[in-house]
C-alpha cells in the first residue's frame, strides 16, 4: 500500500557538515503536501531546522504545489513543525546552543505506514580543508572501485 520508493536526500549536508547524531521526526503536513511528497516533488536544499518555544521547526523545505490542488493548495516553502519527543528536543536544544552546531535535515522519506518522516541531524560545519579531505577520500574510493572491477 505505501510507496517506500520516496527517498529525497540533502546531498550537500554530508559535504558541508560533519554529522554528530541523527533523529527521525514526523512532519505536520496538509493534505496536498503529502500528495506532492508521494509524487517526489520535494527538495531539501538550503533547508535548516530551528527550535522555537520547545518545538522544532523546519524552514525553507520545498514541497511543490500539488498539480490537481484547488484554491486550498499549500505554500511551497512554509515553515513546518516536526514531531519529536521531549528527550529528543532537549538533546537538540542542548547541542544547538553550542557554537558551530546546527540542526539540518538529511533525508525525507515515507515509512511503511505511509507517513512522511524527516531524518534530521546535529551537525558541525566543516572547514574548507575538511571539504578538500572529503573530496580526496571520495576520489580515492572511486579509483579503488575502478581497479577492483578490472
Amino acid at each position: 500500500m505505501a510507496n517506500n520508493q520516496i527517498n529525497i536526500k540533502n546531498r550537500r549536508a554530508t559535504f558541508d557538515y560533519e554529522i554528530i547524531e541523527t533523529f527521525t521526526a514526523g512532519i505536520v503536513l496538509t493534505g496536498t503536501e503529502i500528495k506532492s511528497i508521494r509524487t517526489g516533488k520535494a527538495g531539501l536544499t538550503d533547508t535548516f531546522c530551528f527550535i522555537n518555544n520547545d518545538e522544532v521547526w523546519v524552514k525553507n523545505m520545498y514541497i511543490s504545489e500539488y498539480f490537481y490542488g484547488s484554491y486550498n493548495n499549500h505554500e511551497a516553502r512554509r515553515d513546518r513543525k516536526l514531531l519529536l519527543n521531549k528527550k529528543e528536543i532537549e538533546r537538540l536544544k542542548k547541542n544547538n546552543d553550542l557554537a558551530g552546531f546546527s540542526i539540518i535535515p538529511l533525508r525525507l522519506f515515507i515509512n511503511e505506514r505511509g507517513y512522511a518522516k524527516l531524518v534530521i541531524a546535529i551537525a558541525k560545519g566543516k572547514k574548507v580543508y575538511d571539504k578538500r579531505q572529503s573530496i580526496k577520500e571520495r576520489d580515492d574510493k572511486r579509483m579503488l572501485d575502478r581497479i577492483m572491477k578490472r
